[in-house]
């Protein structure tokens, strides 16, 4: 039986006429696309990371809105919704209010919607007028170059980078290949608040995260990070797209223990995160030591620059010694990389 690809697992949110069309393309541009996008009135649209595409009714991609495009009608994107929505909308309230869905497999659909509002609190969603199909994959191997950087650090990883560069692939890569042989076994708790880490269905992971890892399924982030250091031990602790105040107590506490945070956080250079307070004040927080800035869409999970912490917030470098080898953890050679132009990983890192 054919392996069902991340792709088609997607199909089935869509009514039978939109599957056609999706169906109709080439495989090699179903392996590469990335999202999926449908706006009331507009054509369907995909993204593949080097290129958008639209689709006309007999399924043909298109660079520009065709002449006869395969266009969105109210009806189609009610149907796409309620389907993503497992036909209960008030199950998935609390991932509405913050304009996002995870369905099985881990895809997040995003949501543009007119937002119901109580005392300037976003409290439902109504009249929605686009969806955001994201095709979440599994990419073992994708963090190879990034396991040996972990394995020199001293403190905490945190991984930066727009949309769509790969961010959460290289997370759920790393947990996996740190709780595995080649990390060791180290014990990892992945904090899977939004379910796109894991994907777990009935508490059971999709996606292989390695046999000493412990799953913290849809805890708020500052929440599960206390739980996990109270009462799992981990050497490693695993969350996605940090950016709350609340994180950064817990953040605090993750450190005092002595676990290694890994962790990202939207941004597309260095200069731009540090303008911005709170990205600041997590930095701060002494849970990170290295920041490792990601390309971009067009080369998802693909470096561009490397720095300290304390070098980006203008201290003096610890000069703290890095943890000796222990007996059966692999060598790890790292390339310090303070790269002013974009690299590839092969070259920052051998």
């Amino acid at each position: 039986m054919a392996e069902i690809t991340p792709f088609v697992q997607l199909l089935e949110y869509f009514p039978p006429p939109l599957q056609a069309v999706l169906g109709r393309l080439p495989q090699s541009v179903q392996l590469q696309v990335q999202e999926i996008r449908l706006r009331t009135g507009c054509p369907v649209a995909v993204h593949t990371g080097r290129r958008h595409l639209f689709l006309d009714s007999a399924g043909k991609a298109w660079e520009h809105p065709p002449a006869y495009p395969f266009r969105v009608s109210g009806e189609l994107l009610e149907s796409c919704f309620r389907a993503v929505c497992e036909y209960s909308l008030h199950t998935h309230l609390p991932e509405l209010v913050h304009g996002f869905v995870t369905t099985k497999g881990g895809h997040r659909v995003g949501v543009g919607a007119s937002g119901v509002l109580e005392h300037g609190v976003v409290t439902g969603v109504r009249a929605v007028s686009s969806l955001s199909f994201r095709v979440a994959r599994q990419c073992k191997g994708a963090a190879d170059w990034l396991l040996p950087i972990c394995q020199k650090e001293p403190g905490g990883l945190l991984l930066a980078g727009p949309p769509a560069s790969g961010k959460t692939t290289l997370l759920r890569d790393l947990a996996r290949q740190l709780s595995g042989r080649n990390g060791g076994y180290s014990r990892v708790t992945v904090v899977d608040e939004r379910g796109e880490l894991a994907a777990a269905t009935g508490g059971q992971p999709s996606f292989d995260l390695g046999p000493c890892c412990d799953l913290l399924n849809g805890y708020p982030k500052a929440a599960g990070m206390l739980q996990a250091v109270r009462t799992l031990s981990p050497e490693y602790l695993f969350c996605d797209e940090l950016g709350d105040r609340q994180e950064l107590e817990a953040l605090r506490q993750a450190v005092t223990c002595g676990v290694r945070v890994i962790a990202s956080i939207h941004g597309d250079s260095f200069s731009g995160l540090l303008s911005r307070p709170g990205v600041k004040a997590l930095l701060q927080t002494g849970a990170f030591t290295r920041i490792l800035l990601l390309q971009g869409g067009e080369a998802p999970g693909k470096l561009l620059s490397s720095a300290e912490i304390l070098h980006l917030l203008g201290e003096p470098s610890s000069n703290k010694p890095l943890p000796s080898r222990q007996k059966g953890e692999p060598p790890c050679a790292l390339l310090d990389c303070y790269a002013s132009e974009p690299v590839s990983a092969q070259e920052a890192f051998g």
